[in-house]
């Protein structure tokens, strides 16, 4: 199915019109009813013709904006010395017809307003992200006729009574660090007073395996702070192993990798609950600490103060918009985080995923309500998650409710499909598609992967029917789309980059197919140098990119919804699923969702 193909009524002919000579004038009274009539007929032909031109110009107009699904033309026939003049309907083929740049564009600057407004930041909990909430809601009920409802959950609150403060002691040697510069506190960390100094030792190889900790020198982590370095796998990993372990408090530094967030000291998020004192350190401290305390010769210790204060819990919003037709027993979800991080606007993370969902909202309710398109058998359900940046828990908790309840069209059994969409317009852009054969088929349930294998091919498709270059990218369980993926809902979704680096072959690969004009980027750069920087601002987005991503989630979304059997499309039933225990439930640590069923990289 081309859907992506335009379709144009071609204009009649041009008329030949005879203009009266001179000599013409001089005919007799009988013949001047023909110079009339062809006077006439010249006059008729030239108000068609700007109608035609005027038409035209008015669907150009307002094509962007999707004043009407349809284009007028007009069609001059002459026939028996009768001038006629008929009106022909073109009407939009296709979602991915109606995505401009225009329209996602928009959405996004005034996404940037209300970050503008609240001090720079959407992130969970602030006013920004409450007024990103409040303008989708808005938007959907004076716009659409979709059914749309706010779901709320509680997220964990607290505050530092004073900046915490960390100092190193080598060979008696002291060094106060500064918070913010050198080091910071992870989300979740439990305070500390170790006003006399403890010693440090240093976890091997990540610390992300037991046998690590059972490495550490050179001293034991039980009763030690401990020293690790990033990478592997995640911060709720290393935490862990550090409780389990009995470390005195773990001290994770930067691992001074090419990247964006690859030095100075970031924030992140652990398990509700955390029972120890958790610092994130930046790359120079990490490394001068390291070389100290692995050198014999050398004894490390360090202070640590942090009073952690818990606050109330905040109730914060997931936001979903139904399709009013479709079996709701038969629902695809289409998902994006409307949270960003406190450090910036986030608007290529995720505004643009969050714009790229409310433009594929408003134009397929438009078209459903036009005579001339295609009915969906499916419910479609738009969902804009909060919390994602703090550990995906409005996703979780909204898979989580599904699992629990029993009302028709809410059960996790009514969902048939996810898509997920974070991060559609980075500046050095790839066209990443999310590959389904790398999700990890000896914990996740296995009825998911054979259709979330056919969505990679999906959308992958339309990137070789547009002659756009494309990269497969791992599912790492660092998005929504794990939420769903752990329960064996089929899943797939796009990605332009972070702080991974694009490398040359890769820039050649893309330059080769894009040319000159749009050029394959700059090698040795992150993919999206501002990821969680305050330069994520609509300046920060790849207009090209970002359009041709999100016709490529209009494609995908159209191509499913229009299919007779969904269900048998991506769950055939001659393929072995593999029972496994429930992944999580409600009553579980949320986060164990990431931990049991993925192999991440530096959350």
């Amino acid at each position: 199915m081309e859907l992506n193909k335009n379709f144009t009524v071609s204009p009649s002919a041009p008329l030949a019109v005879i203009y009266p000579t001179a000599q013409d004038l001089a005919v007799p009274k009988s013949k001047k009813r023909s110079r009339h009539f062809l006077l006439l007929l010249f006059i008729l032909t030239s108000i068609a013709l700007s109608a035609a031109t005027l038409g035209i110009i008015i669907k150009t107009k307002n094509n962007n904006v999707f004043a009407t699904s349809m284009t007028n033309a007009s069609v001059i026939n002459i026939s028996n010395g009768e001038v006629k003049t008929t009106t022909t309907t073109s009407y939009a083929k296709s979602l991915v017809d109606l995505v401009t740049t225009e329209q996602i564009m928009n959405y996004l600057k005034q996404l940037q307003i209300i970050a503008n407004k609240a001090d720079g930041t959407r992130a969970t909990g602030t006013i920004g992200f409450n007024n990103t909430v409040d303008y989708i809601h808005n938007y959907l009920v004076q716009n659409t006729d979709l059914q749309v409802q706010r779901q709320y959950f509680n997220v964990a609150s607290f505050t530092l009574e004073h900046n915490p403060i960390f100092v190193s002691y080598i060979n008696d040697i002291k060094t106060n660090y500064t918070y913010e510069t050198d080091f910071l506190h992870l989300v979740h960390s439990a305070s500390a007073n170790l006003i006399t100094p403890v010693r440090v030792t240093n976890i091997p190889n990540f610390g992300c395996e037991s046998s690590d900790w059972q490495k550490a020198y050179p001293y034991p982590a039980d009763g030690s702070v401990t020293l690790v370095k990033r990478g592997i796998c995640s911060f709720i990993d290393k935490s862990d192993l550090a409780v389990e372990h009995k470390a005195v408090a773990l001290l994770l530094y930067n691992d001074g990798n090419i990247g964006s967030e690859r030095f100075q000291p970031i924030s992140g998020t652990l398990v509700e609950g955390t029972t120890i004192p958790v610092l994130f350190l930046s790359y120079e401290v990490g490394r001068k600490l390291t070389e100290a305390v692995v050198n014999i010769s050398t004894n490390v210790s360090v202070q640590i103060n942090m009073t952690v204060k818990d606050e109330p819990f905040q109730s914060i919003a997931n936001l979903c918009a139904d399709t009013p037709t479709g079996d709701k027993t038969k629902t695809i979800v289409v998902g994006s985080h409307s949270d960003g991080v406190l450090d910036g606007s986030g608007i290529n993370d995720n505004g643009s995923g969050t714009s790229a969902n409310l433009a594929l909202a408003y134009n397929l309710d438009r078209l459903l309500k036009t005579r001339h398109y295609k009915n969906y058998p499916y419910r479609v359900r738009f969902c804009w998650w909060g919390a994602e940046e703090d550990g995906l828990l409005g996703s979780i908790d909204h898979v989580n409710k599904a699992d629990n309840t029993t009302e028709i069209g809410e059960r996790l059994q009514d969902y048939i499909v996810y898509l997920n969409f974070d991060m559609l317009g980075s500046p050095n852009f790839i066209f990443g598609v999310q590959d389904g054969e790398t999700a990890n088929q000896t914990t996740i349930p296995s009825r998911a992967v054979p259709g979330s294998v056919k969505l990679t091919q999906l959308f992958s498709n339309f990137f070789k029917e547009n002659n756009l270059p494309w990269t497969k990218t791992e599912f790492d369980g660092l998005s929504d789309d794990a939420s769903f993926l752990a329960v064996g809902i089929a899943t797939g979704g796009l990605f332009s980059g972070a702080d991974e680096i694009k490398f040359e072959a890769e820039r050649d690969y893309y330059h080769e197919i894009l040319g000159e004009e749009q050029s394959g980027g700059i090698a040795n750069i992150a993919h999206d140098p501002c990821y969680h920087e305050q330069c994520d601002t609509v300046q920060n987005i790849n207009t090209f990119a970002y359009t041709k991503m999100v016709k490529a989630a209009a494609y995908v979304l159209e191509y499913l919804g229009q299919l007779d059997d969904l269900q048998q499309w991506l769950y055939p039933p001659s393929q072995q699923v593999k029972n496994l225990t429930p992944p999580y439930n409600s009553n579980t640590r949320k986060h164990f969702l990431l931990k049991q069923f993925y192999k991440k990289d530096d959350i």
